[in-house]
């Protein structure tokens, strides 16, 4: 486990920690973080997809309005922060950035050339945008917030997508879902599922809507994809 640095497609860089499997040669997967930043859930969780047998990179996509922003979601000044945060946040620009990590993390030494992205809450978002406006091989949301305003994008998904929905999920309400899950379910390159009873951030280790089960079915399917999508 390391860092790295990123050289942004309109110049400057930012820093992204980078976990490596024992193994290699090995696809890469690019991990998105939540509005926490580059945490220790994000940590954790990209040491998980190194473990699982890939290259995995998370950057800092806050760099731009505030870089290093590592902070939980245990006090009420850190949701205000994330929140303030989320509302700075220019998402065209971050997808720039994420394909600048992409590039990156396929250029590292040992990584086969395949490389996908995950990502969680406005990670998940990103992934989604991802799999519309980048060459990623394969990518995962976990509980996107905002796909319902970015429908139209999704006749230009060419490679595997795969969606985690929380039936419950504050931040994505019923009538989002009613507009989200027709689409989906009519694309032949998406794969949505839907976790009866879950609220937002279910597969979140430790938060106030984690639920062992249902994170533990959807890591299980998440890791299947990648294993049949990027080898």
């Amino acid at each position: 486990m390391t860092t790295t640095t990123i050289t942004a497609g309109d110049g400057g860089s930012f820093s992204a920690y980078v976990a490596m499997p024992t193994r290699l040669t090995a696809p890469a997967v690019v991990v998105i973080q939540e509005i926490f930043g580059v945490n220790q859930v994000m940590r954790d969780l990209t040491d998980a997809y190194a473990r699982a047998g890939h290259i995995a990179i998370c950057p800092d996509i806050f760099w731009r309005i505030e870089p290093g922003i590592d902070i939980t979601d245990k006090t009420e000044a850190e949701w205000q922060k994330a929140f303030e945060l989320f509302g700075k946040f220019d998402v065209d620009a971050g997808i720039e950035d994420l394909k600048a990590t992409l590039a990156h993390a396929r250029g590292i030494s040992g990584c086969t050339g395949k490389a996908g992205s995950v990502g969680y809450c406005l990670g998940g978002k990103l992934a989604y945008l991802m799999a519309t406006r980048s060459d990623s091989d394969a990518n995962v949301s976990f509980y996107g917030v905002g796909l319902d305003e970015l429908l139209d994008e999704a006749a230009n998904i060419t490679k595997p997508y795969l969606s985690h929905i929380a039936a419950k999920d504050g931040f994505v309400p019923p009538e989002a879902q009613a507009k989200i899950l027709p689409v989906f379910e009519g694309h032949d390159r998406i794969t949505p599922y839907v976790y009866a009873g879950q609220d937002h951030a279910f597969a979140r280790e430790g938060g106030e809507h984690y639920d062992a089960a249902a994170a533990d079915l959807a890591n299980r399917r998440t890791q299947a994809f990648f294993t049949e999508h990027l080898g």
